[in-house]
């Protein structure tokens, strides 16, 4: 390697300060532990928590609707999906109109572990909103949405 191909400590620098990418890993990493932290006392990571609420609805939803709204692959959604399925807090079952598509339930067992992680949830709210200073919780989702 010669020496025109190292850079110089400064970038390295600019890149620890600037860099949008790294800011906001290490922002979800620290809010994920936030979250995991809060949730664990009712046996939930925050991945379970937002697996298990993009369910609460009226219809149960399709894998891939899910998979697009979480922002991950259909791969990781199922293999999320089968620790829930172990613990019979969501069971997957074929569309009625489509036998090939599955949708996505919230058992009954689901429904009262939301219900009792709500209050943590709610918690962790809160002290994550107080940790923004002045800073705006709306604006902040709004942004992330926007990179999203």
């Amino acid at each position: 390697m010669s020496t025109r191909d190292v850079l110089p400590y400064d970038v390295t620098l600019l890149v620890r300060d600037a860099c949008l990418c790294l800011h906001a890993q290490r922002a979800a990493r620290a809010l994920a532990r936030r979250y995991d932290t809060a949730l664990r006392p009712v046996g939930l990571t925050n991945g379970q928590f937002s697996l298990l609420m993009s369910l609460n609805r009226p219809e149960p939803p399709a894998i891939g609707a899910v998979a697009a709204l979480l922002g991950m692959d259909r791969t990781t959604l199922t293999a999320m999906l089968k620790a829930l399925e172990r613990r019979r807090l969501v069971k997957v079952a074929p569309d009625a109109a489509d036998r090939r598509s599955r949708r996505l339930v919230l058992t009954a067992a689901g429904r009262a572990k939301l219900a009792a992680a709500m209050p943590a949830w709610q918690a962790a709210q809160r002290e994550t909103a107080a940790l923004l200073g002045e800073g705006d919780p709306e604006r902040l989702r709004a942004d992330l949405r926007a990179l999203g």
